[in-house]
């Protein structure tokens, strides 16, 4: 789990995809955080993501790191938002820095989601690659 926080820390985003109906949505995100042995991301209630994790909550996410290769991580979100007070204040502060306007760390738009279960690919341009189950 340490490799994969530290993975996505080190690039500024990796993107995140949903589904719409039958229509693939991405977008970028980049705020992860482990709570209680799992990954955490940070959105919005009033964002189409939410809504389609909601509907759907399957998911992949994708990152690239010039010369370490790339992760794709294929899960389930857990919309549960249960994280504690120093993770929803670290996802306010970084999603404020990001421009987004919320009312502090408790605004009710602010939610957290987590990874249910998952698994985790670390692969490479020479064709090797490593499977890491998640949750």
């Amino acid at each position: 789990m340490d490799e994969i926080i530290e993975y996505l820390r080190s690039v500024p985003a990796w993107y995140l995809a949903t589904t719409e109906n039958d229509q693939p949505r991405v977008r970028p995100f980049s705020f992860v955080e482990q709570y209680q042995d799992k990954l955490w991301f940070c959105t919005a209630t009033n964002k189409d993501v939410y809504v389609q994790l909601k509907e759907n909550p399957k998911f992949e996410l994708c990152a690239w790191k010039p010369g370490h290769g790339w992760l794709i991580i294929t899960g389930v979100a857990d919309m549960t938002d249960a994280v504690d007070e120093q993770t929803r204040l670290e996802g306010y502060l970084h999603m404020t820095g990001l421009g987004e306007t919320y009312d502090g760390p408790d605004d009710p738009r602010l939610t957290f989601f987590s990874l249910a279960q998952g698994t985790a690919k670390m692969a490479d341009i020479d064709g090797s690659e490593r499977t890491i189950e998640l949750a």
